[in-house]
């Protein structure tokens, strides 16, 4: 969460789709079954990416985020495009595998697409050794990923105009903005003080946590304006930094409250913490 560049390349490099355990979800990489289900906490993603690919150069290159993030999210061809309107159903990008090699192939299946069909493989090819729970989220990616993220993807790239858009979505410009206004990735990275993090480590009655209360310090840390003392608290990308098993939204009343003060509203996480 912190070490932006690591996590860019966690975007654009397929993880080692191997189960070790049924407790190993290595093979997800930084994502769980809802992002791949859902997809939830996306916007995070293409944040990342945008600003990678945008901020090569000292200049921001708004038009080259546009066309990473279409590569990476695009797939194959599931239909013909309307006649009157082709570009709104557009989501099969084989031209730019070109520039975007390690995105998009040159079938049009990009990192996206690929890395949930290598998911499913891997899961149903190895059953018995993966929670039941697993293998289920697998068989509904098979049944309606496809369609699902096709729809998606023509949202994305929806006119900020446009009236027929079926639900609240973030576009590919709102993306767009927020990587040209955030700037290139940084390694944010750092280490608390000692007797801070021996504070944070003695608050705990679970030390299976410490890891996690340890992190939620820095980022908090790291984000926290100046004119405020809330910050956000993306739970569905925390729960995907830490994987699956790791991280969970009902873990967070564990933390003692004279460490952390969580207030949600509108959906939205916030919280402040007592360092």
């Amino acid at each position: 969460m912190l070490n932006e560049i690591e996590e860019f390349k966690a975007y654009t490099t397929f993880p080692e789709y191997v189960i070790k355990s049924k407790r190993d979800t290595g093979y997800l990489g930084r994502f769980t079954y809802d992002m791949l289900k859902k997809f939830d906490a996306l916007t995070r993603v293409f944040t990342i990416l945008a600003r990678g690919y945008m901020w090569e150069t000292d200049a921001p290159d708004l038009k080259r985020a546009e066309r990473a993030l279409k590569a990476w999210c695009s797939l194959p061809d599931g239909s013909k495009p309307k006649k009157d309107e082709p570009w709104k159903d557009k989501t099969c990008f084989p031209e730019l595998h070109a520039e975007f090699p390690e995105l998009v192939n040159e079938d049009g299946e990009g990192w996206f697409y690929t890395h949930v069909h290598n998911v499913i493989e891997v899961v149903l090819d190895n059953t018995d050794g993966v929670y039941p729970t697993s293998v289920g989220s697998a068989i509904i990616l098979t049944r309606g990923f496809d369609d699902a993220w096709r729809e998606k993807v023509i949202q994305y790239q929806a006119s900020l105009y446009s009236v027929n858009t079926k639900g609240w979505v973030r576009r590919f410009a709102d993306i767009i903005a927020e990587a040209k206004e955030e700037g290139p990735l940084q390694n944010k990275d750092f280490e608390l003080p000692a007797e801070t993090v021996q504070k944070l480590k003695d608050s705990l009655n679970n030390k299976k946590r410490e890891n996690v209360i340890i992190e939620l310090a820095k980022y908090y840390l790291a984000n926290k304006q100046e004119d405020t003392d809330w910050v956000i608290l993306p739970v569905d990308s925390f729960n995907a930094y830490f994987g699956t098993t790791c991280f969970d939204r009902k873990w967070l009343p564990e933390f003692p409250e004279e460490i952390i003060e969580r207030k949600d509203y509108a959906g939205l996480c916030r919280f402040k913490m007592f360092l």
